[in-house]
């Protein structure tokens, strides 16, 4: 079994994901991370122990980290794994790592035993087909567009593509940052160089594609969708689909029609909201609870933010999700902060039994022509912001700030 992921491998859009692949597990499985393609980062053990941490606690998962300084050991792991994981980091510096080495090997053997589950997520998914996006090298470091050398483990499901994920990123705002940080330009650049008779899967970010070569079968699952994209026309696969892998080698290498509404995959789990999401829907929320003077709902949204800050912790890969959830977090609370300071309640409901009061005083000195007077209290008023009006013997009063 091989399961790609587009990306958020350790967030909580997909533990639901993990939690159906474990279940397909023996009892008390071997179950390792590979962290080659994040190992080149001064804080690796803290993000390995952030995985190991999250798969313990989400899915049930007790993992082992394959050691990056003891060859023999990695080697070891990695062939007998019942389920193997890696995720984010560089897919050119794994490849660096991997390429002509024993790991590699391990894993081509792997995909020829059909052994165990394996799970490539992010960096690792960009490494399993025979062309790998350098997205550091263009995105970040403005080379020409190129495609790298992958490990071109797909080869072994007769499957001769290069796995794109975040195929729907939009992380640019004002730019496009679709097909990992590619966007359509450099795609279309990138497919020239494609042979005909091959593809790019596009996985969406917090999306899971399940292959199972025994069974023939490839189930889309998560928020998003698988995309078969030959000479730049899309055949989208949105989550909860199934077809059948002869559909998709036919689809990938020959650009046959296939069904246009792939039937759902029963069960299918729903996917929780994104970081991103919750911070949007709290602020609304927040903003509507202000409106309505509701103290308690205000605090609601903030406490919810703040568990799904929590919850987002342990996603190992750089989202700027998180951060602009933080930024909204600090912000709700400023907010709320002046709310208790300014009070809730209409100043205007609150001022009303001494102001009443003061209106009738005025018009009493009005009726006795003490009009002097009148006026030097309806100016005190004013310069505390009331204004009084006299309309047809009516005296009605706003609060202007």
């Amino acid at each position: 079994m091989l399961t790609i992921m587009g990306s958020g491998e350790t967030s909580p859009t997909m533990v639901s994901v993990h939690r159906a692949v474990a279940a397909g597990l023996p009892g008390r499985p071997a179950a390792v991370l590979i962290e080659t393609p994040y190992a080149f980062q001064e804080n690796v053990a803290d993000i390995s122990a952030k995985a190991c941490q999250y798969f313990d606690r989400s899915v049930g998962l007790h993992v082992t980290v394959a050691p990056e300084t003891d060859n023999d050991q990695a080697l070891a792991m990695t062939r007998t794994a019942d389920w193997l994981f890696c995720g984010p980091g560089s897919p050119t510096y794994a490849l660096r790592r991997w390429t002509g080495s024993p790991v590699a090997q391990a894993l081509h053997d792997r995909f020829r035993r059909r052994r165990g589950h394996t799970v490539f997520a992010s960096a690792a998914a960009a490494t399993l087909g025979r062309w790998t996006v350098p997205v550091y090298e263009i995105y970040k470091s403005g080379a020409d567009p190129y495609w790298a050398d992958g490990l071109d483990l797909l080869r072994h499901l007769d499957l001769t593509v290069a796995v794109v994920p975040h195929y729907d990123n939009r992380e640019g705002g004002t730019h496009d940052t679709r097909f990992c940080y590619l966007g359509e330009r450099r795609l279309r650049l990138l497919e020239q160089h494609l042979p005909d008779d091959a593809a790019v899967l596009g996985v969406d970010e917090h999306t899971a594609v399940h292959i199972d070569p025994g069974a023939g079968q490839v189930r889309v699952t998560g928020r998003g969708a698988l995309t078969v994209r030959r000479h730049g026309a899309d055949t989208v696969f949105p989550s909860g689909s199934a077809l059948s892998l002869t559909e998709l080698r036919a689809l990938a290498h020959r650009g046959a029609a296939v069904r246009s509404t792939p039937p759902p995959v029963a069960g299918t789990p729903e996917t929780p909201p994104t970081v991103s999401e919750t911070a949007a829907t709290c602020e609304r929320r927040f903003d509507e609870a202000l409106a309505a003077r509701d103290a308690d709902g205000m605090a609601r949204a903030v406490l919810d933010l703040e568990s799904a800050v929590h919850a987002w912790s342990t996603d190992t890969e750089l989202d700027d999700g998180a951060d602009q959830a933080r930024a909204v977090l600090r912000t709700l609370i400023l907010r709320l902060s002046r709310t208790a300071t300014t009070g809730l309640t209409d100043p205007a409901a609150l001022l009303a039994p001494l102001v009443q009061p003061l209106l009738d005083l005025r018009s009493g000195l009005r009726s006795r022509h003490d009009y002097a007077t009148a006026d030097a209290l309806r100016t005190a008023l004013s310069a505390a912001g009331i204004t009084v009006q006299d309309d047809n013997g009516q005296v009605t009063w706003t609060l202007s700030r």
